[in-house]
């Protein structure tokens, strides 16, 4: 009979201590497994089961809990919890069939050296010194820290602090100059270890205090990237959830007052590395410990804190239970109960929570595999991308993947899942069937023939500018500039000249100027060229039309009188008739176009009509300068690229392979006078997304493989 099974004997360093009550009132205790440094957290049956264990056999003690206390026990919830027990080896083994159970357990614990190899290249710890002695030492020698005075003090500091960086802040902002030296790098590394080695010590203290032993501190690597870590895991013994919450926030609450105190010494320190160094410590060190040590979506500071604080513990897989019911419920409609008795609120606040872990660490890791494909060198650095996709956004997707199709008899007999099977399929078909027919390119249009006017000199406006519409002639005199400058370079060439012209004269006839030789005659050709240069420079001035048409724009700055910078845009010159397109094409959309296909070109300003046009051309190589700076995002376009754009002209490369393709035949053949930014439409191929897709991962493939 079930109720007659003879129950494990428990093992014997087994320590139970109480814990803080659950929201309903009923105690909990929290049972600690020094082997292996765990705690469980058990509840009132549990305990009052544990309390009987003694008495041998599962029926035994579920009537000994019903009758000595108010909870109606039964059999079947002590076995399950002796089968607990027994999966987290706190039973005593002393028959075969316990050492076989542990032999397989030590044999699914090997693992093959690559998946070892592979588990621990993403995360592991080396533990440095065991802290025990030197923190029961130092514990109260600190007591200070956690006094009413010291914090009360901090806030003055704080105050006074603030008071005085304002004082000076231009001189605060500007304190990364001492960067400039080796030294203020040096200051910079040992500031920051500083704080980190405080943080940690900030928890072990803090633990320490409350009675917690710290076995271990050391360095854990994340993906290689190494960070101090504190053993505080007897925190948990703790029955009150108020100290758990101190030692959580210990580590945050210590670089926090550390940055207090930065900030009032930044005032009185002299100028180079620790001025460099406490500006560091009172502004990014603690912000950045704040964004990573506070985050609640990673096993960090913030993470325990916000268990504590709502009073939900191994809160992530917990969290995530609720999140993968949620969703089959939503997707298949099982009526499967949830993973644990909650209220609605609570239900709701797991599954946002783990939705919002979801998409954090999806990006969290999408950006640790892009870092390490760049840290390592290329080789190394795909395959390791790779791992990364693999293990934290691939393997979780498979495992549900499994489960689902496990479940596939039981999630195929509900009519949601039907619906839920359509629309996967419907979605599948918008992404397999060839449904483009036209793909799209950020494009410009502009004249085909039109010329920009600009000042080749600063210069003093002598004319009215030309008006927009003035039909003009090939080299017709459009703009009359006056540079003072030039006038005196010209008016001081034609003065040294002058004499020298007549000397050279007069050299035949005088016999101390016939003794200089031909020196007069250089410096009269130097002369005469001077003027011929500064004549050059004032024709200059005088701007042409470069072509035969109409004035399409005219700069409206423009006054008689009034000064014009050097290279400043004057007007537009252009045929009014004949529009041209240059759109940039993605390389992995080259195959899907043919010649002389049609295309339209939408403008972004609406007032303009839409253009029907043709496909003319495609450059052979892809474009090494944007051309069209006003296309790149920077400016406001979609390209991405390389550079600033600061200059609005140069500098612009497309940060990943376009081509350029060329429109002509555009319909109207009436285009704005200025360049118009748009979007190409052009006739191509049908394609779907998961080809597009596809052509661009191979094309990014092709190209970041090419060693």
């Amino acid at each position: 009979m079930v109720g007659l099974v003879t129950l494990p004997p428990l093992r014997q360093d087994l320590a139970l201590y109480p814990g803080e009550p659950e929201a309903d009132g009923s105690p909990t205790w929290t049972l600690h497994d020094p082997a292996a440094n765990r705690f469980y957290r058990i509840g009132w049956a549990a305990f009052e089961i544990l309390s009987r264990w003694s008495l041998g056999n599962a029926e035994q003690v579920a009537r000994a809990v019903r009758e000595q206390t108010t909870l109606q026990s039964d059999a079947e919830a002590v076995l399950d919890l002796a089968e607990m027990l027994r999966h987290s080896h706190l039973c005593q083994a002393g028959t075969a069939v316990d050492s076989l159970r542990l032999a397989r357990t030590l044999g699914d614990s090997r693992k093959h050296w690559a998946k070892w190899l592979l588990e621990h290249y993403l995360f592991f710890r080396v533990p440095l010194w065991r802290p025990l002695r030197l923190l029961r030492a130092l514990t109260p020698r600190v007591g200070w820290a956690y006094a009413r005075g010291f914090h009360l003090t901090l806030a003055m500091l704080l105050l006074a602090g603030l008071y005085l960086v304002s004082r000076q802040w231009d001189a605060f902002i500007h304190s990364f100059s001492a960067f400039d030296h080796w030294s203020g790098y040096l200051g910079l590394g040992l500031a920051l270890t500083f704080s980190k080695v405080l943080h940690e010590f900030g928890h072990a203290l803090t633990a320490t205090r409350y009675g917690c032993k710290v076995p271990t501190m050391g360095v854990a690597f994340l993906v290689m990237w190494p960070m101090l870590y504190t053993d505080v895991n007897e925190a948990w013994k703790l029955p009150s959830r108020r100290l758990r919450l101190r030692i959580a926030g210990a580590g945050i609450a210590t670089e926090l007052a550390l940055a207090v105190l930065a900030t009032f010494l930044w005032s009185f320190l002299p100028e180079g590395p620790l001025k460099a160094a406490a500006f560091m410590l009172a502004t990014s060190t603690w912000l950045v410990t704040l964004a990573i040590n506070a985050s609640p979506f990673m096993r960090f500071d913030g993470y325990f804190l916000l268990c504590d604080w709502i009073g939900i513990d191994n809160l992530h897989a917990r969290s995530f239970a609720f999140g993968r019911w949620w969703l089959r419920e939503r997707l298949f409609a099982l009526g499967a109960p949830a993973p644990e008795a909650a209220s609605r609120g609570r239900q709701h606040f797991l599954v946002a929570f783990a939705h919002a872990t979801w998409l954090y660490r999806l990006i969290l890791f999408l950006g640790i595999a892009l870092l390490v494909y760049h840290f390592f060198f290329k080789a190394l650095g795909i395959f390791l991308m790779l791992v990364e996709l693999g293990w934290f956004i691939v393997r979780p997707l498979a495992m549900e993947a499994g489960v689902w199709w496990q479940s596939r008899e039981a999630i195929m007999k509900h009519p949601r899942s039907w619906a839920t099977l359509a629309l996967f399929t419907a979605l599948a078909a918008l992404l397999a069937l060839p449904l483009q027919t036209t793909l799209q390119a950020p494009a410009m249009l502009t004249l085909e023939a039109h010329q920009a006017i600009r000042a080749p000199l600063a210069g003093v406006l002598q004319a009215a500018p030309p008006r927009v519409g003035q039909a003009v002639r090939q080299g017709e005199a459009l703009f009359h500039l006056r540079s003072p400058d030039t006038d005196f370079q010209l008016a001081h060439a034609r003065l040294r000249e002058q004499p020298l012209r007549l000397q050279q004269e007069r050299q035949a006839l005088d016999e101390s100027l016939r003794r200089q030789g031909g020196v007069i005659g250089k410096r009269q050709e130097e002369a005469a060229g001077s003027i011929q240069a500064w004549s050059r420079e004032q024709a200059r001035l005088t701007i042409n039309a470069p072509l035969a048409g109409v004035v399409l724009e005219v700069n409206d700055q423009l006054n008689m009188g009034g000064w014009v910078a050097a290279d400043e845009w004057l007007a537009f010159v252009g045929q009014p008739r004949g529009a041209r397109v240059e759109a940039y094409i993605e390389e992995a959309d080259l195959e899907r176009l043919r010649p002389n296909a049609r295309a339209r070109f939408v403008p972004e300003t609406p007032e303009w009509p839409v253009f029907q046009c043709r496909l003319a051309e495609i450059d052979r190589s892809n474009a090494a300068i944007l051309e069209h700076p006003a296309l790149a995002m920077p400016n406001g376009g979609t390209l991405a690229v390389k550079g600033d754009g600061r200059d609005g002209r140069d500098g612009l490369i497309p940060a990943a392979s376009h081509f350029r393709a060329r429109l002509d035949r555009c319909d109207p053949a009436i285009a704005p006078p200025r360049e118009l930014r748009g979007t190409a439409h052009i006739e191509a191929e049908r394609s779907s997304l998961s080809a597009r897709w596809w052509r661009a991962a191979r094309a990014l493939l092709q190209r970041e493989t090419g060693f």
